[in-house]
């Protein structure tokens, strides 16, 4: 190979091919910001041509908001095969895994949830929202409580509200240095666990005029 020759292409699949461009995507925007990044920057730290860019995803908006998406929702392996145990145990695993996850892609996560992303943005915001139920979804899998009925809709809403204070922890964790990664992992998992085992019931008992504080009959809790 002669000087200044780029080195050949390897042939991907189509799936792959994307895959890579999308992690070329997140390094570089974790890096710097939108603005500052071009399709010929993620073209060239994916080694592709810049056309495929467009042809995969659109355009460098479209491959941004996918970079978003991908960021802000919780992955399924975050709650899949997790263990037929407590409730206790199944959220700390499933809270250890999203950390996990965040503390490998930090600069994209950072860069996501930064202010630059979280202006006024209308597709933005839907992704948000989407993200939102989704974790919903997630943490009422994890916590055996995907079949409850009574108060689920303020049980969904308390648990996208969490979300926005998972999002702040995690600026105290990897801006601010407040919290170490243990301390976030015990924060998490225990707010977690009031919300579902104490608050929740909490509202059921105010809806029943009972002021009692008594678990849902489908949690499986060891407590």
């Amino acid at each position: 190979m002669t000087s200044g020759t780029r080195p050949r292409r390897r042939r991907l699949e189509p799936a792959e091919r994307r895959a890579e461009i999308l992690a070329a995507a997140r390094r570089l925007f974790g890096a710097g910001s939108y603005a500052s990044v071009s399709t010929s920057d993620i073209a060239e730290a994916a080694g592709v041509a810049r056309p495929l860019i467009n042809h995969y995803f659109g355009g460098k908006r479209e491959l941004y908001l996918e970079v978003v998406r991908q960021m802000m929702i919780v992955p399924a392996p975050v709650t899949e095969a997790l263990p037929d145990t407590t409730m206790e145990q199944r959220l700390a695993i499933g809270v250890e895994r999203w950390i996990e996850v965040v503390d490998r892609n930090r600069d994209a996560w950072l860069t996501v949830i930064g202010p630059e992303a979280a202006g006024r943005d209308p597709e933005i915001e839907r992704i948000m929202l989407e993200a939102d139920e989704i974790a919903a979804d997630r943490v009422l899998e994890a916590a055996l409580m995907t079949g409850v009925t009574e108060g689920r809709e303020e049980l969904r809403a308390m648990i996208r509200s969490f979300g926005g204070m998972l999002r702040a922890a995690s600026r105290e964790w990897l801006i601010r240095g407040t919290l170490d990664r243990a301390a976030l992992r015990t924060f998490l998992t225990d707010a977690l666990l009031n919300l579902l085992k104490i608050t929740y019931p909490a509202v059921l008992a105010e809806r029943r005029g009972t002021g009692g504080r008594t678990p849902p009959a489908s949690s499986r809790s060891s407590a």
